[in-house]
């Protein structure tokens, strides 16, 4: 059984903190997890300027504000992510803004996902460990329920993507591409869904 209370204040770290690991780790010539690749340092690089600019960007949507507004208890996001996944550098910039805009009711923390892979597992997306999760619990640290990696709408059009090619890189240009485009509103869409769905 997973402990989720357990790693959330144990291992769980904020999101400033995450994005210093990031940051320090870079310093290094390294990535978080295993592989410290020229290609994944660069994916961290750009993951970095990404994450700086949803930061700067993106306001939180009078709905989501409205459906958090409305939350009766308090609740911890704890999010699945690594400093090379590309989306979760346009995803977790969201996760932040709603925890910092409700302080009293949600309490972010981040875990690596490499080092927690029993907790990945236990979330699989379609059998693989696709980042980042949000996983969200109650005040017992039980998960009442979970979302990511993105967006539905972009999940269904990267299926589309990768049945016309197999070059990554062309299907990662497109990918943040259609993130640019949509400057988070998929996301905090989704997110009101989930949210409201909550006490």
């Amino acid at each position: 059984m997973i402990n989720y209370s357990n790693i959330f204040d144990k291992e769980g770290i904020s999101y400033a903190d995450y994005r210093e690991l990031v940051n320090d780790l870079l310093s290094q010539k390294k990535t978080t997890g295993e592989d410290h690749s020229e290609a994944m340092l660069h994916y961290t690089k750009m993951n970095v300027q990404r994450m700086n600019r949803v930061d700067k960007t993106v306001s939180l949507n009078p709905d989501l504000m409205e459906a958090l507004q409305n939350l009766k208890k308090q609740y911890r996001f704890l999010v699945i992510s690594e400093g090379w996944c590309g989306d979760a550098a346009q995803i977790v910039p969201v996760f932040n803004k709603i925890a910092s805009a409700f302080p009293d009711k949600i309490s972010l923390k981040f875990v690596l996902r490499d080092q927690n892979l029993p907790l990945i597992d236990a979330h699989l997306t379609n059998g693989g460990r696709a980042i980042p999760v949000l996983l969200i619990l109650d005040e017992t640290g039980k998960v009442v329920t979970q979302w990511g990696p993105r967006p539905k709408v972009l999940q269904s059009l990267l299926a589309e993507w990768k049945k016309e090619s197999t070059d990554m890189m062309l299907i990662a240009e497109q990918l943040h591409g259609w993130y640019a485009k949509d400057k988070t509103q998929s996301t905090q869409e989704e997110l009101k869904a989930v949210i409201q769905q909550l006490d």
